[in-house]
């Protein structure tokens, strides 16, 4: 065989590894490889495919890095819906002390607070986080 043609025997072995880990690095490097193999393709002297492929390999992971892909988004936990099923809740909050509460929510008694800059006029409010047992509304 060609040395292109292993090349992309490589570049394919490791885009099936990438499949199986859930990573994008692996494929960053096929990339790479990729490169290499088409440098072979075209005819460049053996030791300048695996410089191309290692450089392409480098810029294409450095890309990644910079990339969206590569941040992980942290939600906050206490104001996810998705983690807290009780955010977005209506409660009714009868009388306020100093901006804390005690109210039955769930058949108990909670502690409630009222979020910065709400209204403490109204009644009925808006379960917006938690922070332990105390309730944040709004």
């Amino acid at each position: 065989m060609t040395d292109w043609i292993n090349w992309f025997w490589v570049a394919g072995a490791l885009v099936v590894l990438e499949l199986f880990s859930g990573t994008f690095y692996l494929l960053m490097i096929a990339i790479g490889v990729a490169v290499g193999g088409l440098a072979a393709l075209a005819g460049i002297a053996p030791p300048w495919p695996a410089l191309l492929a290692a450089v392409a390999g480098v810029l294409a992971t450095l890309a990644l890095r910079r990339s969206r892909y590569a941040k992980t988004a942290r939600p906050d936990v206490a104001r996810d819906p998705n983690v807290n099923l009780d955010i977005g809740q209506h409660i009714t909050v009868e009388h306020w002390d100093n901006g804390m509460a005690r109210v039955m929510y769930r058949g108990a008694m909670w502690d409630v607070e009222l979020a910065q800059g709400a209204n403490s006029a109204a009644t009925t409010y808006v379960i917006r986080e938690m922070r332990g047992s105390r309730l944040i509304v709004s």
